[in-house]
């Protein structure tokens, strides 16, 4: 049997320092509005589309309920959203934006000019990254 990659070989293992690395990037811009980067997340997808279901917005970002849940009543209890019962479905918690959280989204403007700024890669070399991650996670999810 083949011997094991070193870890310095291990793709999974680039993709997680990538990770860490993005979050050291995102944690002095998101830290001054009060945010974590799981909910800065759950607020870009509200910003795309508002007044969302609990289950789309954890479908959407790859999160579990008992992960999600927390985390988006930490969001209320600031003031950012608001979580509602559908009156149609009880089981169906629908997340909207408040007033605070439709503004705060103009003050994350640039931050993706700081994320290639950070790295000091080019647009080009990042839309790569992206497309290949994309293609990489589609993999992944159909193989699960």
């Amino acid at each position: 049997m083949p011997r094991e990659p070193n870890l310095d070989a291990l793709v999974c293992f680039d993709i997680y320092s990538a990770n860490l690395a993005i979050g050291r990037l995102y944690k002095p811009l998101l830290e001054p509005l009060g945010l974590t980067y799981p909910q800065y997340l759950v607020l870009k997808v509200l910003w795309e589309t508002d007044a969302q279901s609990l289950g789309t917005i954890g479908r959407r970002l790859g999160l579990e309920s008992s992960t999600l849940t927390p985390l988006v009543k930490r969001l209320e209890a600031r003031g950012l959203v608001t979580r509602l019962r559908d009156t149609g479905d009880e089981r169906r918690v629908v997340v909207s934006l408040a007033e605070a959280g439709r503004v705060l989204e103009a003050r994350t403007e640039g931050f993706a000019r700081c994320l290639i700024e950070g790295t000091g890669m080019s647009v080009a070399e990042m839309e790569q990254i992206h497309r290949l991650m994309r293609k990489l996670t589609a993999g992944t999810v159909q193989q699960a």
